[in-house]
């Protein structure tokens, strides 16, 4: 019997419920704990890079108890349930990061959640999954069902792209504005640095330090005042008056260090022209309110809204779908999983093609905020950064639901793998030639989105498709049906590549010194006021601004070359490796059809 519309509807909202989550911690977990919460980057990868190996040992084990599980309500709906409930309690506090924790216990919290979050994933992620095979009869309709789930996946990562920013904005800004948390502190007696800017907005080596009386408000949330703390244009609003100037965070740059001990220091950088007309006389005075809280809370609160959702989606999967799959057979220990995984060589290399392929577009969506908040900056940073993100998750819809099926018509699936990948390249490709002609508005940034994320759209389908092929191609080779184990290997290989190019996005961001702690100053001594003024003695030294226009075009160099290279590497892989055609995929269903009789 054919699927109803009541459980294509069911599983394909799960899907769009799974991915929102998915995408929430693949593309922001790393800005969250780094920008945010100012977690080293070094130590955001290595913990994304330390889970994801602890994964290659609790994915396929996961994989093995679903496949031993028989309940009365299949094999696969109970997993799926109590993972997502653990899942999305577990994305909550992942988020929810206590703001009394810093150093070395804010490190621990984020490795802890996070692996757990990974584990709680693998719980849901694996069954959800293994569940075409069982309840799809092979061809046409496997390959519509993987479609579909896949199709509606790509619209929950493409919601949770496109709303996140803007979300978070939201929802911080009115919890912030609503925390009765919030106290006024008055430091006289700063001391202020003016730097002089060249018509490039780099700073000239020139520097006035003000002798005159200078005094600084902060508004703040109470916990802020009990540490040192930095404040910048990208984490506060401010006005400040210098002389017979004025300004705030759209027209100059400030660097705020307060000390625990309430001694103060700013720098404010201003063009030559306002720079003229300053005197270490000028009078300085700057009202300035955190904004770290916005953030802050904004992540959290958009956090639990997504995991209440994800929650009931995949609630109406399990109560919709029903297991049919007519094929029961013998669960295997441990070492003949993995005998099984290594034998089935179409497995490993979709296994390889998809590490590849995901790596490479991961590492593009995890600096991306960075791109569009230290490179084309501006004070629409998340204007522009949505814009992109709409126009690029539309396509990646549009892809799965059209061109799809289109190319599906005069091609075949690996074919349009290929096509799919040629056309990522050649996006990367024009990406990597605007990133050496200096362009800097979004709209053309737009045509090479265009051709990566249409192809990131399609992959995501084909490689599902291209796996449950695997499984009739391991059930002929090996006599053993190991759905469980083979999307096992799924969920493991796309969430190594979400680590591996998080690792080495903290690494770029860290060898090009870009983040918001990388825009201000680090302590000496303990003393953010000294590092301040290490920072203003670099910059008389060699006149250059922290994120050098080097270091941006570092920062676009490794979101395109290096994904070139991996896709690349992924085309020779599939072309090599991967020999499952229509015609050899008809092969083993009529070879299987007569083993089984």
């Amino acid at each position: 019997m054919s699927l109803t519309f009541k459980e294509k509807a069911a599983y394909g909202l799960g899907a769009v419920g799974k991915d929102m989550v998915y995408m929430l911690s693949a593309s922001y977990i790393l800005y969250y704990y780094q920008d945010v919460l100012g977690v080293s980057a070094v130590a955001m990868g290595v913990i994304l890079l330390i889970a994801r190996v602890f994964d290659a040992f609790n994915d396929p084990i996961m994989g093995i108890l679903v496949a031993k599980t028989k309940t009365k309500f299949g094999r696969f709906r109970p997993w799926l349930f109590i993972g997502t409930a653990l899942n999305a309690v577990v994305l909550y506090f992942m988020f929810a990061a206590p703001p009394s924790l810093d150093g070395g216990g804010l490190v621990a919290y984020a490795a802890f959640t996070y692996i757990l979050w990974g584990v709680t994933y693998t719980m849901m992620d694996i069954p959800f999954w293994s569940m075409i095979p069982a309840f799809t009869k092979s061809g046409k309709e496997r390959e519509g069902m993987s479609a579909l789930g896949r199709s509606c996946a790509g619209v929950g990562s493409a919601i949770v792209t496109i709303i996140t920013v803007m979300a978070v904005a939201a929802l911080g800004s009115g919890a912030s504005a609503n925390s009765q948390d919030n106290k006024t502190q008055t430091y006289d007696g700063t001391t202020v640095y003016v730097l002089e800017l060249d018509d490039a907005s780099t700073p000239t080596g020139n520097i006035i330090t003000l002798t005159a009386d200078a005094s600084v408000s902060v508004t703040a949330s109470s916990s802020e005042f009990e540490s040192a703390a930095t404040y910048t244009q990208s984490n506060s609003d401010f006005t400040v008056t210098l002389g017979e100037l004025s300004y705030t965070q759209d027209n100059t740059t400030l660097n705020l260090g307060v000390d625990t001990d309430g001694t103060t220091a700013v720098t404010i950088s201003v063009s030559a022209e306002d720079y003229a007309k300053v005197s270490e006389g000028s009078s300085f005075s700057a009202t300035v309110t955190s904004t770290k809280e916005v953030e802050r809370l904004g992540f959290k609160y958009f956090s639990l809204i997504i995991a209440i959702l994800f929650f009931v989606f995949i609630l109406i999967t399990c109560l919709g779908i029903k297991e049919k799959s007519t094929v029961d057979m013998e669960t295997a220990g441990i070492g003949d999983m993995f005998k099984a995984l290594i034998q089935n060589d179409q497995a490993m290399a979709m296994v390889i093609a998809i590490v590849l392929v995901n790596s490479a577009t991961y590492i593009t969506s995890n600096l991306l905020i960075y791109f569009f908040k230290y490179d084309l900056a501006g004070t629409n940073w998340q204007g522009n950064y949505t814009l992109f993100n709409t126009f690029a998750g539309g396509i990646q819809i549009i892809a799965m639901m059209a061109f799809f099926p289109l190319l599906r018509k005069f091609f075949t699936t690996m074919k349009i793998f290929y096509i799919c990948v040629f056309s990522a390249i050649g996006g990367y490709l024009i990406l990597l030639v605007m990133a050496f002609s200096g362009t800097n508005t979004v709209y053309p940034f737009l045509v090479p989105g265009f051709f990566i994320m249409a192809a990131v759209g399609i992959l995501n389908v084909l490689v599902t498709i291209f796996l449950a092929n695997t499984v009739d191609y391991g059930e002929l080779k090996n006599n053993r049906r190991d759905e469980s184990v083979i999307f096992s290997m799924q969920t493991f290989v796309v969430k190594l590549a979400s680590g591996l190019s998080a690792f080495i996005a903290s690494i770029c961001l860290t060898v090009f010194n870009i983040s918001d702690s990388a825009t201000t100053f680090e302590a000496v001594n303990g003393s953010l006021v000294a590092g301040l003024k290490s920072y203003v003695d670099g910059i008389v030294s060699n006149g250059a601004t922290v994120v050098s226009n080097s270091s941006v075009i570092g920062l676009r160099f490794v979101m395109t070359f290096v994904p070139i290279i991996g896709l690349v590497i992924a085309v020779i892989v599939f072309a090599k490796k991967y020999i499952l055609t229509e015609e050899k995929l008809a092969e083993i269903e009529t070879e299987l059809k007569a083993k089984r009789q």
